[in-house]
């Protein structure tokens, strides 16, 4: 009998109807229109992906040989895995427009154990993404002052697993504090920082494309696949950190002015954008340099300046910053709301939820922005980006699963996006996500077991009694309070 009430205790949904009494009751503001919605895709997906991932992968590493031109192909990989779980959000972002994103479509599609699970997982991922970008960032930002013949220590630049001799990474645990203060100014100051900056990125890549397609040598892409198809495909799985973030954006759902409408449009939207854009940046940059030469850290500024192009390396290395800064902006925001609906919900702390006048949870949004500092200034970002990646992709295995599950169990529930070829498409984000987790190294997947063996122990020690789908949870009263007729 106890095996049985735990059992149907970690495995209770969420229901939908209640989601819409939340959203009432959320403190959160709604000013977010569709093109502000699509640039926050935007700015989460094109970032450090292109400006240093794509020259760290086509260069390569100590452990891992460099793919060369081939990283086109390692960007495409990605990209159709995540085309496959970008369909499955569409359909249940028009469903259930919430802060939470993938939390909430497994708390509501396979039961609360789940949406534990991917919860716990995408607070860990979205900090850990923050600080990857903000190191690409510090990478760039060392390459503009030594364009203008100003060289910071070593030891503040660099940490001490890269073996130059640094200490800390500095400017990384900088950006991670800016950053952190934009969001804490509320959504509609962000919103509007987002669409400029990211109407800023965008040119800047067709800029770079436009410029760079007349110093490309085509000498360079032979051999296309230096290191074989095998390195490829683990390539992907390190540039899938450059093809996911329409599931950041899909957290602020309840900030939308019509969620169940423009989440879906702004979703598929976001990763159209973004593909064309790698495609065409990937072969000027593999085209301009050699891949042996590329620099892993600031690809694009040393292919200009290998074309005798200084001047032009330091203009990319300035909005270099400023375009990645969207990719910091969108993940911390994810982070935030991922841990605001958590706490809602019961599951974590009711301190957590709280919002200011701003409607903003000022208290997660600086303990997020902490630790990503301290994850920038420490860890070099390979090891950061591995351990972003194993747990979005186990995220997108969640939603992708989540989603067959729901359109069998409840068919008749409204969705003003279906994704097509139902299960096909979700099946394969399934499948491509697992063949890409099992691409990474056995440290990440240790780093990421010891993560989710914590957040069990604080589920059954916390979560479980004190979630409000629990009638005997001490918070069950703000059950009551939520559904009480707004004054």
């Amino acid at each position: 009998m106890a095996t049985r009430d735990l059992s149907q205790s970690i495995m209770r949904r969420k229901p939908i109807d209640d989601i819409e009494e939340e959203n009432k009751h959320s403190g959160l503001h709604k000013s977010l229109g569709l093109w502000q919605l699509t640039a926050i895709g935007v700015g989460g997906i094109i970032g450090v992906g292109i400006f240093s991932l794509a020259g760290l992968v086509a260069h390569g590493s100590e452990t891992e040989p460099g793919v060369g031109p081939a990283v086109l192909v390692s960007f495409l990989i990605a990209g159709l895995a995540s085309a496959a779980a970008a369909l499955s959000y569409a359909e249940f972002a028009g469903m259930i427009p919430r802060a939470g994103s993938a939390y909430t479509y497994g708390y509501v599609a396979l039961g609360e154990i789940i949406g534990w699970f991917i919860g716990w997982d995408l607070l860990l991922e979205y900090i850990a993404i923050v600080a990857v970008v903000a190191i690409g960032i510090s990478g760039y930002f060392d390459a503009f002052l030594s364009g203008i013949g100003i060289h910071m220590p070593v030891w503040m630049t660099s940490t001490p697993d890269e073996g130059t001799g640094g200490i800390i990474n500095l400017p990384a645990i900088l950006v991670c504090l800016l950053v952190t203060w934009i969001l804490s100014r509320g959504t509609k100051t962000f919103g509007r920082f987002e669409l400029i900056a990211v109407g800023i990125k965008v040119l800047l890549i067709l800029f770079i494309i436009g410029l760079g397609i007349f110093y490309v040598n085509t000498n360079n892409y032979n051999p296309f696949f230096p290191s074989g198809f095998g390195p490829v495909v683990a390539g992907s799985a390190t540039v899938f950190f450059a093809v996911f973030g329409y599931d950041a954006m899909s957290t602020a759902a309840e900030e939308a002015t019509d969620g169940k409408k423009h989440m879906p449009k702004a979703i598929i939207l976001s990763l159209v954008i973004a593909m064309l854009l790698y495609v065409a940046a990937t072969l000027v940059l593999t085209g301009m340099q050699n891949f042996t030469e590329i620099d892993p850290k600031a690809g694009f500024a040393s292919a200009f300046n290998s074309v005798g192009l200084p001047v032009i390396a330091t203009i990319i290395s300035v909005f270099a910053v400023l375009s990645i800064l969207t990719v910091m902006l969108t993940f911390l925001l994810g982070v935030t709301r991922v841990w605001f609906s958590m706490s809602r919900d019961g599951l974590l702390p009711g301190w957590f939820s709280k919002t200011d006048r701003h409607g903003t949870p000022q208290r997660v949004t600086w303990i997020a922005g902490l630790g990503a500092a301290i994850l920038a200034g420490i860890l070099p970002i390979k090891a950061v980006a591995d351990l972003t990646n194993i747990g979005i992709l186990a995220a997108f295995v969640v939603v992708c699963v989540s989603v067959i599950v729901f359109r069998y169990k409840k068919p008749d529930a409204p969705r003003t996006f279906r994704l097509p070829l139902m299960p096909l498409v979700p099946a394969f984000g399934v499948f491509a996500s697992l063949f890409l987790m099992f691409q990474l190294h056995w440290e990440t997947w240790l780093r990421f077991g010891v993560w989710l063996v914590i957040g069990l122990i604080i589920y059954f020690t916390y979560g479980r009694k004190n979630s409000l789908m629990n009638p005997d949870s001490p918070r069950h009263e703000e059950i009551v309070e939520m559904h009480r007729p707004l004054t």
